[in-house]
Parts: structure tokens; sequence; C-alpha cells
């Protein structure tokens, strides 16, 4: 989720679409959090094992990788705008206060309040149900440990795995971009360079998947961890590269194929429906085709013609339904899991792996909405 925003440059919370933020890029954080929500309910209801239909239904966590790819090109086009227009770099203490304090406010209190709710209601086995539990989950370090199932995976928080490799994105970008931009670039504006530096690092992530597949000396979380994504957010970073060249993506090309390629994904080559395939080659399958499909959905709003008329595709998600959806996703992202398990239990009454995709997801929605604009409205970053 992203779960990102447009706040590292501009310094302005989430509650409209200011001059430098683009509003086609908020509306898409909607669909990617409506994504994630949407397979979460797919499989609640027992979708997965559906054969084709099941494995397109798991897909749906593409949402995930259209967040990442939007913090890449988000979040790194500070750095690449400052060398192309030769200026200075964003500030690193600025840039890492931002970051936290749009993330943690709401983090935490969605943290603390699932932990109360799973306190008084139990549902199932919870072990990271624990004090050391809830302090890995605070801190984002859950996924760093062996038998991360079994260790601090909270029932209500399975989700916050991506969040904790997006802050570890946030971690190492400015460092990436000292790599790319003054020691590979030498601080001149050279975007062939740029761009090869790029792909190279984006290697990283088949080269981890090979050593997680081949060897035993990590632990099972390292699966879990951002170099096995880092390439879903080079996708979002060689857009910010192209974007001062001029080069523009259009949606009639770019929709099409990221469709036909999320049907492709949805095969059996890209593996069972988990977020991990235990499978080496399935695994690299399922890397690189996210790191396309989502790439693809995000360039015609990353590379559009400002100056002509916004096509349709633009148009949509710019409506403001969409931009009101995309400015709370996530906030959706975070506390959906939590609002689904009580919509199934106590209004739906399903029992589990069983029920109506459809109205689990739709009632979700109508519950979850609300409460997520209200904890972004508490929680949110006022602009100066």
């Amino acid at each position: 989720m992203t779960l990102s925003d447009r706040d590292v440059d501009t310094g302005g919370g989430l509650e409209s679409v200011t001059p430098g933020r683009v509003a086609s890029l908020t509306g898409i954080r909607a669909v990617a959090a409506l994504l994630v929500m949407a397979t979460h309910a797919a499989y609640t209801v027992g979708k997965y094992p559906q054969g084709y239909v099941g494995l397109v239904y798991s897909r749906m966590e593409i949402g995930v990788p259209i967040f990442f790819v939007l913090s890449g090109f988000l979040l790194f086009s500070p750095w690449v705008d400052a060398a192309a227009s030769s200026t200075a770099a964003p500030s690193v203490r600025r840039y890492a206060w931002h970051r936290v304090r749009r993330i943690m406010p709401a983090y935490v209190v969605t943290v603390v309040a699932a932990y109360l709710v799973y306190h008084f209601r139990t549902a199932g086995p919870n072990p990271g149900h624990t004090w050391e539990g809830l302090f890995r989950n605070l801190t984002l370090t859950q996924i760093y440990t062996d038998n991360y199932l079994y260790s601090f995976l909270h029932q209500g928080l399975t989700q916050m795995w991506s969040l904790a490799v997006e802050v570890a994105f946030y971690v190492v970008l400015p460092v990436l971009a000292w790599l790319l931009l003054v020691v590979l670039c030498r601080r001149r504006w050279r975007p062939g360079l740029l761009i090869a530096g790029l792909l190279a690092l984006a290697a990283l992530t088949p080269g981890w998947l090979i050593l997680v597949h081949t060897t035993d000396f990590l632990t099972d979380g390292a699966r879990l961890w951002l170099p096995g994504y880092l390439a879903w957010f080079i996708g979002g970073m060689l857009l910010a590269a192209l974007k001062p060249l001029g080069v523009r993506a259009y949606a009639m090309a770019c929709v099409p194929l990221a469709v036909i390629c999320y049907f492709i994904v949805s095969t059996p080559i890209a593996g069972e429906p988990t977020t991990s395939p235990a499978g080496m080659s399935e695994a690299l399958v399922k890397a690189l085709f996210y790191a396309v499909i989502a790439t693809l959905a995000v360039a015609p709003l990353a590379l559009a013609d400002r100056a002509g008329r916004p096509g349709l595709y633009n148009r949509f998600l710019a409506s403001r339904p969409m931009v009101f959806l995309g400015e709370i996703s996530y906030e959706i992202f975070l506390i959906h899991l939590v609002t689904m398990e009580l919509v199934m239990v106590e209004i739906l009454n399903y029992p589990i792996y069983t029920g109506s995709f459809l109205w689990l997801f739709v009632i979700t929605f109508v519950v979850t909405v609300p409460l997520s604009w209200l904890l972004h409205r508490f929680t949110r970053v006022r602009s100066r």
C-alpha cells in the first residue's frame, strides 16, 4: 500500500489534491487498495482453490506492486528532477521526517486497535498476539524472523508485511539515489547511465529469489524482504528517470498490455495463490510479470502529456470519487482486514471459506470507507 504520496517535496497532507500533485496518481492508489481488499475477500470466502478463476482472484494482489511502483516514482522524482535541473538534492532529514509523519500515526492507531479487538475476540490461531508481537508489529520488524507465519503474524495485520517492505525502501532510497546520481552519474545529468544503473539494480530481485530458493542459511522470512520486491520499486524509479526526457506513455497501449499480462500471470506459471511461490521459476515469473503490469498501469499517469487533453483512463482516475478513495487508500489498506473479519462473522454470519465474494467485498467496503476517513481525518498530516 502506499502507500506513498507527494508530500515528500510539497510538505502537504492528503486532505486535498494540490496543484503540485497529479490527481490521477491519487486515484490509482484507490484502485490498488481496492484490489488488495478484493483479493482478501476472495481468499476469505474460499475462491482461491477454484482453478484458473481462483488464480485470477488471487492475482488481484497486484495492488501491492502498484503501490510499490507509485512509491518508486513519487519518492525518487525529487532526486531526478534536482539532477536534471542542476539544483540541490532533497534534504534527507526532511524526507525522513515526512515519511515518518505520513506513515506512523495511522499505523500505530491501527496496530493498537487490532491488538485490543483481538484481545477480547478469539477468531482462530493468532501467534503474533503477544507483547513481543506487538513490539515487532509497531516497529515494522515482524518479517525479520524465522518461522514468520508462526512467530509475529497477527490475524488482523497479515497485510502489513508489504508495509514493512515499503518502509525498508524508504530507508534505502537516499542511499540508492546517492549511488545512482552521485557515484554513478558523478552529479551530472546522464539519463542513459541512470537508466542502466536502475536496470542493474532491478537484477537484484531475481538474484535474491534464486538465493532464497537455493540456499538455507537465510530465515524463511527472507522471502518477504526488500530485495525480493526491489524490481517493483525500480519500475517507478525508471518512470521518474524517463519523465524529464519527455517520454510519453499512452493508456490505449499500456492498459490493454497490462490486462493481457495479468491473465497470463494468472496461469500456473506464476505458482500457487500465495504471496511467495514455493518454486523458484514460479517466483521469478511472478516477480517479472508483476513489475511489468504495475509499471504499465502507472506509466500513462506518470508520463502523461500534461499539455494535451487527458484520456479516459486519466480522467476516470482523476474523478472526484476516485481521488477521495485514493486519499484514504492508506487507511483502507490498514484496517480492511479487521473490518472484513467482523463483517464476515457478525453481519453475514459466513463460516470461513464460504459465502458470496461480492457481498463480503461490498459490505466490507461500506464499513471500511467511513472508518478509514475518520482515521485519516484524525491522523493526517495537515498542511502549514
